[in-house]
C-alpha cells in the first residue's frame, strides 16, 4: 500500500515539474517573437503550448524548487539540468557516489550543456550575417514584415523542438517509477499512452500559463532585437534542439535559445549584447546542477527521517506544496495591492 502512495506522489511530482518546465521555458520559444512584435503575447503563448504538446507526443522536487527560484528572479536557467541535478542529489543521498554514473553524466549532460549554447551562438551569428548580407539594401519596412512572418515558422519549430526534448524527461521519470513499482518490465517496455498524454498536457498547460519575467529577460534584456535577429536565434535554436533530441541528449533549450540570442546580437557588434545580463544567466547555468542536487539530497534526507514508507514523501510533498501556495498567494496579493495603488 505504501509503495502505491509513493508511486502516486512520484507521478504527481513529475507532472508538476513538467508544468513548471512549461511556464519556465515558454520564453525560449516565444520571447523573440513577442519582442519583435511578430506575434501578440497571448497568441504566441497559445501557439507555443499547442506545439509543445505536439512535440511531446512525437518524441522532481529539487528541479521544481530551482525552476520556481530562477523564474522569480527572471533568470532563464535549465529545467533539464535542474531535473537531472535533483535526481543525482537524491541518488547520492540514498546510495552514495556508487549510484552515480559519472561517465554518463559527463557525456550526456555536461558536455552537451557546454557545447549547445556555443553552437547556437555560432549558428545564429552566421545566420544573421547572411541575412543582413541578403537584405541589407532593401527597405526596412517590408524586410521586417517578412521576418516577422518567418518568426511564425521559426518560433513554431522551436516550440515543437522544446516539446520533443523536454517532455520526454518527465515521461522518463514516470516510466522509471512504474518499472520500480513493478508495473512495467525493466527491459522491452513501451511508454504507456497515459504517460505520454499527461506529460504533454502538463507542459502545454505550463506553457500557456506563461513566464513573463523570463520572456522580458530573453526578449529584451540581452539584446535590443530586430525581427531578423529573432528569426536567426529561433531558427538556429530549433535546429540544435531537434538534432539533440534525435541523438538522445537531454539538452537545455534555455541554454540554446539564450546562446542564439547572444550570437545574433554579437555578430552585428559585441557591444550590442548586455554582457552583465549574460553573466547573470551564465551563473544560473553553472549553479543549476549543484543547487538542484543539494535540494534533491535534502528532500531525500528529510523524507528518510520518517522511515522507508510513504509517510516521508507525503510530509515532504505537503510541505513543498504549502511553500509554493504561500509563494503564489503572496505574489497575487502583492499584485492586487499594486493594482489598487495605481
Amino acid at each position: 500500500m505504501s509503495s502505491d502512495v509513493v508511486l502516486v506522489i512520484v507521478v504527481a511530482t513529475a507532472l508538476v515539474f513538467d508544468f513548471t518546465n512549461g511556464f519556465h521555458d515558454t520564453a525560449n520559444a516565444i520571447a523573440t517573437s513577442v519582442s519583435t512584435r511578430a506575434m501578440s503575447p497571448r497568441s504566441a503563448v497559445l501557439l507555443s503550448a499547442v506545439l509543445n504538446f505536439a512535440g511531446a507526443c512525437i518524441s522532481l522536487i529539487g528541479a521544481i524548487a530551482w525552476n520556481l527560484a530562477t523564474w522569480y528572479f527572471g533568470l532563464p536557467s535549465s529545467s533539464s539540468h535542474a531535473l537531472i541535478g535533483g535526481l543525482v542529489g537524491a541518488a547520492f543521498a540514498a546510495s552514495g557516489a556508487s549510484a552515480i554514473q559519472a561517465d554518463g553524466l559527463v557525456e550526456k549532460v555536461i558536455v552537451p550543456g557546454v557545447v549547445a549554447p556555443i553552437l547556437a551562438f555560432t549558428v545564429a551569428g552566421i545566420a544573421i550575417l547572411i541575412a543582413y548580407r541578403i537584405v541589407g539594401r532593401l527597405r526596412p519596412g517590408p524586410v521586417n514584415r517578412a521576418y516577422r512572418l518567418g518568426q511564425l515558422v521559426s518560433g513554431s519549430m522551436f516550440s515543437l523542438a522544446h516539446g520533443t526534448n523536454d517532455a520526454q524527461k518527465t515521461m522518463g521519470i514516470i516510466t522509471l517509477a512504474l518499472v520500480a513499482h513493478g508495473d512495467l518490465p525493466a527491459t522491452g517496455f513501451d511508454v504507456p499512452t497515459w504517460v505520454i498524454v499527461s506529460s504533454a498536457t502538463a507542459i502545454a498547460l505550463g506553457t500557456y500559463t506563461g513566464g513573463w519575467r523570463i520572456i522580458r529577460t530573453v526578449g529584451s534584456r540581452i539584446i535590443k532585437m530586430d525581427p531578423a535577429q529573432g528569426f536567426s536565434a529561433q531558427g538556429s535554436g530549433a535546429a540544435v534542439v531537434l538534432a539533440a533530441s534525435h541523438l538522445g541528449y537531454p539538452l537545455s533549450t534555455t541554454h540554446v535559445m539564450s546562446g542564439g540570442v547572444m550570437g545574433a546580437g554579437a555578430a552585428t557588434r559585441l557591444s550590442a549584447v548586455r554582457w552583465g545580463v549574460a553573466g547573470n544567466i551564465a551563473i544560473a547555468w553553472v549553479l543549476t546542477l549543484p543547487a538542484a542536487a543539494f535540494i534533491g539530497a535534502l528532500a531525500y534526507g528529510v523524507s528518510s527521517i520518517f522511515g522507508s514508507g510513504a509517510l516521508g514523501p507525503v510530509v515532504v510533498s505537503l510541505s513543498i506544496l504549502g511553500v509554493v501556495l504561500a509563494f503564489f498567494g503572496r505574489r497575487v496579493a502583492r499584485g492586487q495591492v499594486l493594482t489598487a495603488d495605481a
